[in-house]
């Protein structure tokens, strides 16, 4: 992807961190929770806690660090989605948010607005005096400047018949004049409007395949049919810089002097998964000819350094590396490129020779700040190329095939570019940190690690402090500062101290074997009144696979009501998917009975989404769960595959060859399809089974699993359907009254069937 930046991303001076991080210890002057309510007697976490959890995240930094603009977000707030308007690329879901200037010298904070605002896109200008936002007016979102010293907003009204696309960033121009924007046409507006209307009341919508492009794939991409523009703040004026076009990513160089963006060439709806295809161009803003960079972006993911100016891409294991001010492309990692006329080789397709080439594929990551090094990893790990002597050191190993290395990700780097920052996180345990590469000595040094997870790190200009996210296990995330090295590591922000009150449950991780005898791994939630040696009932939540204790509201909610809640890992085999739960979770059960925590009788399963699809899948397998709850799953994989049509051809590729794991189309392998479908293996659940779905989900479309429904009426089974009028994908998502439903009916269907007196167990009880 092309790397959306004007300017270099703001890091904080050491001048300025200093004296926050001495006072960050109390947070007494940090942002609080606004109390909107008594407080929940119960001291056991519930639904009703879970709609006001906090999320605290900084929005920008001023250049020198002095300043953070600050949101809070609460899950009450982000309710209200019209889920009816699923593919309409005109429609927008304002956000809720509360907004704060924080000064990093003292800790004051001071409120852009006196309410929560729908505002996002926040960007200080280069002097740190002003905060640009995307702020929504109602109809529409429109760029807006707050100024810090006076506390006064202005909005900067775009022409007439003009205005800011509605999935636009914002960004400062390198002089901190003007503000860049992406831009729809109200006459773009009505066309789109008019489209989905057509498609989704009619009257008479007709398709053919003789149209290029799926119609709901054509709608979708009509969002990228857009122009950029430049706005001058003090006067308002309107400068267009790239014309309306079919637009993709784009990137305007610091100074001014050029735009680069991706045109869509695309020219039908693609079924094999190669994607969209575009060209790379770059337009001069000071006269010139906009000249052409990539003629073809399909299969290639380019980033761009900061200042604009270079640009590197991937394609075929290959990274390249070039320049606005020449046409010269240079091949700095990958295998050599064929020379034409040349006999072919061909592959070696021993273990060793495809062991081989997978390390001498290389992926473009990011430019160093001054956009004299590049970032690129393979199979080994991430390296560090010096475009001016092409030498590559290896910054941190990794391999994601070998479960005895930690996995690790690009955290920051440093403004010289000497270090380079990533977070670390073991396979095998809760053990995660921090380490730091240093360029100059070739030494990796771990700089924080425990069970803790480190995210969102930014530093100081002179990389003698930082700002990053602290989470502990099964809590929201709070704000926390240190030294550049992360020493004197101190909390800034409590981002919920009400749940300080809640008791929650410990969480563990559980090492166990599938029924192939691979080991495996699972999240466990114990009752929040846990009483060791005690057998409590159990519910399964399943997906794919789970490792880190993050906070899980579903999780904690049934723990708070006596469950131990764990989620196992499986393996898949393409073509065989639906085994991997059956030998996972079963595998799982299994260990959780030998340990002594979990009631054989009183087994219970549940997921959404593609978890649903599993539960569903795996009560036709098995008769240990003597409840289950499919929220927005599928169960008919052969309605599914080509349903949906607001997605385009998301399930198709999905089912093929994407997290469905068939591996074939259906006219190829009809009977797997067969195999992975419920609905034609009702007859064979006994489980009582809960379906939870929202009508306007464009996602698992309701009419798919409400064919369970029936089916298991008809067959006689037990069987209940809840369908929430407004909701989309998850069911009860779309207000806080359906959210508290859900989470209610949920309990209470456990409560219903785990927790009254079991019945003798028959031998057909442990298939």
């Amino acid at each position: 992807m092309t790397r959306f930046s004007v300017r270099p991303r703001r890091r904080l001076s050491l001048a300025a961190i200093c004296v926050l991080i001495g006072s960050a210890g109390t947070g007494a002057q940090a942002p609080t929770q606004q109390a909107s309510r008594a407080p929940v007697s119960s001291p056991l976490f519930s639904a009703e806690d879970a709609i006001d959890v906090n999320t605290y995240a900084i929005a920008d930094m001023t250049d020198d660090g002095r300043w953070l603009a600050l949101t809070q977000a609460v899950r009450r707030d982000g309710f209200g989605i019209e889920y009816r308007h699923d593919g309409d690329p005109t429609y927008v879901h304002p956000a809720l948010v509360r907004l704060w200037a924080v000064d990093a010298r003292t800790g004051q904070r001071q409120p852009i607005f006196a309410d929560k605002r729908s505002a996002r896109g926040m960007r200080w200008s280069p002097d740190g005096s002003q905060l640009a936002m995307l702020l929504w007016n109602g109809d529409t979102y429109e760029p807006a400047v707050w100024t810090r010293a006076t506390g006064k907003i202005a909005t900067l009204k775009l022409p007439a018949g003009k205005y800011a696309a509605e999935a636009s960033d914002l960004r400062w121009n390198g002089a901190g004049s003007q503000l860049v924007v992406a831009v729809h046409t109200a006459e773009w507006r009505k066309k789109a409007r008019d489209t989905f209307a057509a498609i989704t009341n009619g009257p008479v919508f007709v398709q053919s395949s003789k149209d290029p492009f799926l119609a709901w794939d054509d709608l979708r991409r009509m969002g990228n049919r857009r122009s950029v523009a430049a706005v001058d703040v003090k006067t308002g004026a309107y400068h267009e810089l790239v014309p309306e076009t079919m637009l993709g990513a784009y990137t305007v160089a610091e100074d001014g002097s050029t735009v680069a963006y991706t045109e869509d060439q695309t020219k039908k709806t693609d079924y094999d998964g190669g994607g969209n295809d575009g060209r790379l161009l770059a337009r001069s803003l000071t006269g010139g000819a906009t000249r052409t960079l990539l003629a073809s972006t399909k299969g290639t993911n380019v980033v761009w350094s900061e200042d604009g100016k270079r640009y590197a891409y991937s394609k075929d294991g290959r990274v390249y590396v070039a320049s606005l001010a020449d046409s010269a492309v240079r091949l700095i990692a990958g295998p050599a490129e064929a020379v034409k006329g040349a006999p072919v080789t061909p592959p070696d397709t021993s273990t060793a020779g495809r062991a081989k080439a997978r390390l001498e594929r290389f992926t473009a990551s990011r430019f160093s700040p001054h956009g004299d090094a590049l970032l690129v990893s393979n199979g080994e790990g991430q390296w560090i190329v010096d475009l001016g002597t092409n030498a590559r050191e290896l910054a941190i190993a990794a391999n994601d095939s070998n479960p005895t290395m930690p996995r690790v990700a690009y955290a920051a780097w440093s403004d010289d570019g000497s270090k380079v920052y990533f977070t670390s996180a073991s396979r095998t345990k809760w053990e995660r940190g921090v380490v730091r590469y240093d360029r100059a000595t070739k030494r990796l040094d771990q700089l924080v690690k425990d069970g803790r997870t480190y995210g969102g790190l930014r530093l100081s200009k002179d990389g003698s402090a930082a700002f990053l996210t602290v989470t502990e296990g099964n809590r929201p995330g709070d704000l926390y500062a240190a030294n550049g090295d992360l020493s004197n590591l101190h909390r800034i922000v409590e981002s919920n101290p009400q749940l300080a009150s809640k008791r929650f449950g410990p969480t563990e991780l559980m090492s166990y074997l599938d029924a192939d005898g691979h080991s495996k791994y699972a999240v466990m939630h114990y009752p929040a009144n846990y009483e060791k040696g005690k057998a409590y009932p159990t519910v399964f939540i399943v997906y794919e696979d789970f490792f880190d204790d993050t906070f899980d509201v579903a999780a904690n909610v049934l723990a708070a009501n006596g469950y131990l809640v764990v989620k196992p890992s499986v393996d898949f085999e393409t073509g065989f998917p639906g085994e991997a739960w059956l030998k996972g979770v079963t595998g799982a059960a299994n260990k959780l009975i030998e340990m002594g925590v979990a009631d054989s009788a009183k087994l219970g399963v549940q997921g959404t989404s593609y978890g649903g699809y599993a539960t569903n899948l795996l009560i036709t397998q098995t008769n240990r769960f003597k409840a289950a709850i499919n929220i927005s799953g599928k169960v008919d994989l052969i309605s599914f595959y080509t349903d949906s049509p607001r997605l385009g051809v998301r399930n198709i590729t999905a089912a093929e060859r994407q997290q469905d794991r068939i591996g074939s189309t259906m006219w190829q392998q009809p009977q797997k399809y067969e195999a992975h479908s419920a609905i034609l293996y009702a007859d064979r659940i006994t489980t009582p089974l809960l379906l939870i779905t929202g009508q306007q989900d464009s996602n698992v479309p309701e009419i798919n699993s409400r064919e369970m429904y029936y089916a298991l009426r008809r067959l006689g089974k037990e069987v209940v359907w809840v369908s929430y009028a407004n909701g989309g994908h998850g069911g009860g998502v779309a207000s806080a009254e359906d959210f508290l439903d859900e989470y209610k009916r949920m309990v209470e269907w456990y409560d219903a069937k785990l927790k009254k007196k079991a019945a003798d167990k028959t031998a057909t009880d442990d298939r």
